[in-house]
């Protein structure tokens, strides 16, 4: 069984990262940005959503991708319609039963995105999902700083049946 050791050090890694986020947020407030949250697991990436949307001073929607979407820019429109929130979490993207279709859209329009969205956009996903996105949307992967991450990456989790708490 792979699991996560959660020491002292994994612990405040965590809390940097969701500093990071924070801080990542409130400079592009009121711009497009694209900010890339790394998390393998969907538990603490709830948890972490569950503690940033009320200590938050800004207005945060969430859109959870279903398995069927195809495009990002367009299931963004779809379910914002004229209301813009202040800050966009997306979630669900490693359900997506097309996902290479979705990066590679996203890619190509991701020039619509800086000119429809004043609002910082946190794509939220997994190893897997963002080795995907710098193969097939290398411009689009670009346009974000750097990957916050909130847990190690799957080739350091260990092999451990215990889970230290």
């Amino acid at each position: 069984m792979k699991t996560l050791i959660n020491s002292p050090d994994h612990l405040a890694q965590t809390t940097a990262a969701t500093q990071r986020l924070e801080r990542a947020i409130m400079l592009a407030a009121g711009d497009f940005a694209l900010i890339l949250a790394c998390c393998n697991s969907p538990q603490k990436q709830q948890q972490i959503l569950n503690l940033l949307t009320p200590s938050s001073a800004l207005n945060i929607q969430e859109i959870v991708l279903q398995a069927t979407d195809e495009t990002l820019y367009t299931t963004i429109q779809d379910q914002i319609g004229n209301l813009h929130p202040e800050v966009l979490m997306i979630t669900g993207l490693e359900s997506v039963v097309a996902i290479n279709q979705l990066i590679a859209s996203t890619n190509i329009m991701r020039d619509e995105f800086r000119k429809s969205f004043h609002f910082p956009v946190v794509l939220w996903l997994n190893d897997e999902i963002l080795n995907k996105l710098v193969w097939l949307a290398p411009d689009l992967k670009n346009w974000s700083a750097n990957t916050i991450r909130f847990d190690f990456p799957q080739h350091q989790l260990i092999d451990n049946p215990i889970l230290i708490a």
